[in-house]
């Protein structure tokens, strides 16, 4: 049903904005974002000690695990995520990066033989991962079954669910044909309350400074401080470039932000819009 080289280019286009957004990643000093030696319009090495031993072109933990998730799915049809789980433990077993909150809790979960292994993190970044699914999904009923099942592996909680079913119908509607904006409002109607409260509070910024918004909204890691941060984004912004560098210049978590926004820009847009120097990624799709 979707086609498929347009789904791996917006796969690399995650995977390229998590690339950029690495340098100033959790950083959330002011004067730090404000007064550094990062390149804006380059891939930089990472400034947060949190990505200690990352170099230029490499992925946070949030980009890692959408190859992981992309690497799965490479000789499937559909998505067991029985199996995803296994595949995922392996991978962490030996994994040098960083292990977040959500991994941590999940794994001792598993190891204690909790019925749902999920965590009850309500983090921004797992919807950011999403992507992939759209190569074994066949139907867009059938994506959303497999979004929901992905992200109650290690996000099990109702705020992450639900901000990840609201930007993959978005998503959806946007690889349809649909305007950004028009998809955004379409599925703010259908949602519930909290959501189209952050939604309209992204619409209403459109005019306003991204790093005083974003920083207003909240520059960290979860749902409710993430999730108008993008509404925001989109909303403002025609040009992929302008718009993940003012998003990394927020500091914060912007690789989550910065992750969907850019798949949801670009579902409709050329693929000449991605930097060419920023394809210099050390994995590739």
């Amino acid at each position: 049903m979707f086609d498929e080289k347009k789904i791996k280019e917006l796969i690399l286009i995650s995977l390229v904005t998590d690339a950029y957004c690495l340098g100033a990643h959790w950083v959330y000093d002011e004067k730090q974002l404000k007064e550094n030696d990062l390149n804006w319009n380059e891939l930089n090495k990472p400034l947060s000690v949190w990505h200690k031993g990352k170099n230029v072109g490499e992925f946070t933990h949030y980009g890692d695990q959408t190859y992981w998730l992309y690497e799965f799915l490479e000789d499937k049809k559909t998505f067991d995520e029985k199996e995803y789980l296994k595949f995922w433990q392996e991978k962490i077993k030996s994994y040098d990066g960083y292990v977040d909150g959500a991994t941590r809790e999940t794994l001792e979960n598993i190891k204690n033989n909790k019925t749902s292994s999920g965590s009850s993190s309500s983090d921004l970044s797992i919807v950011g991962r999403i992507t992939p699914l759209l190569l074994v999904s066949n139907s867009k009923a059938e994506f959303l079954e497999n979004v929901e099942k992905f992200v109650k592996l290690t996000h099990n909680s109702e705020k992450s669910i639900s901000a990840a079913i609201f930007f993959a119908k978005v998503l959806l509607e946007c690889l349809n044909g649909k305007d950004v904006i028009n998809a955004i409002k379409s599925i703010q109607k259908e949602s519930n309350t909290t959501i189209q409260a952050f939604v309209q509070k992204g619409l209403e910024s459109k005019n306003d400074d991204t790093f005083k918004t974003i920083r207003e909204f909240g520059p960290a890691c979860d749902v409710a401080e993430g999730f108008s941060g993008i509404i925001h984004l989109l909303s403002k912004y025609t040009n992929l470039k302008d718009m993940l560098i003012c998003n990394a210049k927020a500091g914060g978590d912007s690789s989550a932000r910065g992750m969907i926004a850019s798949v949801i820009f670009m579902a409709n847009q050329p693929s000449s819009q991605i930097p060419q120097n920023w394809l210099a990624i050390k994995k590739v799709i």
